[in-house]
């Protein structure tokens, strides 16, 4: 089973720019598509962005578009989230997710495997 840990979050200002990243030591993790989510304390976890094995395809939610950039680097098996212009409302635990051969979904139910995830905080 693929493992997944995300990094690189923690307390920045407001406007401030942040680079998540989502790692595996699993040898096919180009074979799968790997999502990012959020979730925010009282509210449901949401879809962000969605990059395909051999990064063929990517999509974004429509809040997303702009300030958020998916990538992937296959070679060093990671998937990174560049945020930029940093919000109070992004303050949220930001999760990697991932499927096996998957194509693009924004559905966290299409997404079997899961990281810990990482906190976000944005102060004003």
């Amino acid at each position: 089973q693929v493992q997944l840990v995300e990094s690189g979050g923690g307390l920045v200002q407001a406007g401030g720019s942040l680079k998540l990243s989502c790692s595996s030591s699993e040898r096919t993790f180009r074979q799968y598509g790997v999502g990012w989510f959020r979730q925010a304390p009282g509210k449901e976890r949401e879809f962000i962005a969605h990059i395909t094995g051999p990064a063929t395809n990517k999509g974004y939610a429509d809040f997303a578009k702009g300030r958020f950039t998916i990538s992937r680097d296959n070679r060093k098996n990671v998937v990174d989230l560049q945020i930029n212009n940093l919000k109070p409302e992004d303050t949220a635990v930001y999760y990697c997710a991932a499927r096996q051969w998957g194509t693009y979904s924004p559905d966290k139910n299409d997404y079997p495997i899961w990281g810990q995830g990482t906190q976000v905080t944005v102060s004003s």
